[in-house]
């Protein structure tokens, strides 16, 4: 019997991270938008493959998201990627990330040969995925790129962001590309959103999603589609980003534009009213989308 291909692969370090709340109180905690990303999609019911790299020491980590279904592939890294979150104030953008460990490049000659309809480039930091490996993973199949990964860098335990000198060319292989407001001004110096979608669609792109704190644009063929964050309360700051954007891809594998974004934000808002990833039922996203 032919194996049926993984609705989508998601590629990226995976994280351990540590949360300062703005009182001061420190927790550990599992992050990386293949963590986000891999559990909010198993959980809505997508087979889902992740290929990752981290510490031997902390494979034992990986054992959450293989619970839950997800097909886990990971090369042992030199140490493990993490950030240290330091919320500054009950505002949850009001935020402070320093980098903890990088878990080093991934390589073409490691990345597993699987078969997915998506694949989903998703680092934390520039210099996870070079173009070389991404011209690799665009030859199996449309790719979402998230820009964080290439324009957030890690400058001993500061994160700074820079433009990524390389995006004309990288830009071309990228299908579904995804930043939030500070990466999209950092990519095209605008910081009307508007604009900088258009920039970045004329780059190659065919469908540009850019987050900002009160929901998410996309542009597709010319044309603009929005949704709402609508959260009760927040929560779960933290994985934001990686739910709206994995969510808004896999829908596109069956869902319009306008319809994708809607469900996105839905998702998103369920997300952020508690910690960790999405784990709220189908019912309960339909039940936001009908407000």
């Amino acid at each position: 019997m032919t194996k049926q291909p993984f609705d989508v692969c998601l590629y990226g370090h995976f994280a351990v991270d540590k949360i300062v709340a703005f009182n001061g109180e420190s927790k550990p905690a599992h992050g990386g938008a293949v963590y986000f990303g891999g559990l909010n999609l198993s959980r809505q019911g997508y087979r889902v493959a992740v290929v990752t790299r981290l510490h031997k020491d902390d494979f034992w980590r990986l054992d959450e998201i293989r619970d839950a279904g997800i097909e886990v592939h990971v090369t042992e890294g030199p140490e493990s990627a993490g950030m240290e979150n330091i919320f500054l104030s009950v505002d949850p953008d009001k935020r402070i990330c320093k980098s903890l460990g990088f878990a080093g490049a991934f390589t073409v000659e490691e990345l597993p040969d699987l078969d997915a309809k998506l694949h989903l480039v998703i680092p934390i930091c520039a210099g996870e995925v070079d173009i070389p490996t991404l011209k690799v993973i665009a030859e199996r199949g449309p790719v979402g790129l998230d820009a964080q990964g290439f324009v957030r860098f890690a400058e001993g335990e500061d994160i700074v962001f820079h433009d990524w000198p390389e995006k004309a060319e990288g830009l071309k292989y990228v299908t579904y590309l995804k930043a939030d407001d500070t990466e999209a001004e950092v990519l095209t110096g605008h910081t009307d959103l508007r604009e900088a979608a258009k920039a970045l669609a004329a780059l190659g792109p065919k469908e540009v999603l850019l987050t900002h704190k009160h929901g998410v644009l996309v542009y597709v063929d010319g044309e603009f589609y929005e949704g709402a964050f609508t959260p009760s309360k927040v929560l779960g700051r933290t994985g934001r980003g990686d739910t709206c954007f994995t969510t808004y891809c896999t829908k596109r594998l069956s869902m319009e534009p306008g319809e994708a974004v809607k469900y996105a934000a839905a998702v998103t808002s369920l997300k952020l009213e508690k910690e960790g990833p999405f784990n709220r039922t189908l019912e309960e996203v339909e039940a936001k989308l009908q407000g």
